[in-house]
């Protein structure tokens, strides 16, 4: 089995089109809409976003999203992994594991000063899944939202 690993521009839309599939798919989100495409496409032109799939021939099977966060601390900024998931039939073969491995090489490359990612205390397998990932650190995080 070849993964290819890519970081999508503004002319993969498909691609990403195809990763937000999949996330509704994982995630079980129900009465989703997804945006239309020129929408999406001025999502990945931002240069505080970006994504990265996992193919297997010409199917998205995996992917993960990613905000940028500029900081005042310090003039490297942040990335923070958004949404992470992987085709229920493609989990725990290794995909998951290489697209983080990707996301680090692509930030150090890039000159980020970190990247980081949350999970649900309630999320077993995430927790589980990033905890296998050579982690630098782990902290216990509780969120608060305001919705409107």
């Amino acid at each position: 089995m070849s993964i290819e690993l890519k970081t999508l521009t503004s002319q993969d839309i498909e691609d990403f089109s195809d990763l937000i599939d999949l996330f509704e798919n994982v995630f079980e989100m129900k009465d989703f809409t997804k945006p239309d495409n020129k929408y999406l496409q001025g999502i990945l032109a931002k240069p505080g976003f970006f994504a990265l799939i996992a193919k297997i021939g010409n199917k998205v099977v995996g992917g993960l999203t990613v905000y940028v966060l500029d900081q005042y601390y310090s003039k490297k900024p942040l990335a923070y992994i958004y949404d992470v998931a992987i085709a229920t039939e493609h989990q725990r073969q290794g995909i998951g594991k290489a697209l983080i491995k990707y996301l680090i090489d692509f930030c150090r490359e890039k000159g980020f000063e970190e990247a980081y990612v949350q999970a649900d205390r309630v999320d077993d397998h995430a927790i589980e899944f990033y905890r296998s990932t050579k982690i630098s650190s782990e902290g216990e995080v509780v969120q608060f939202s305001y919705l409107f």
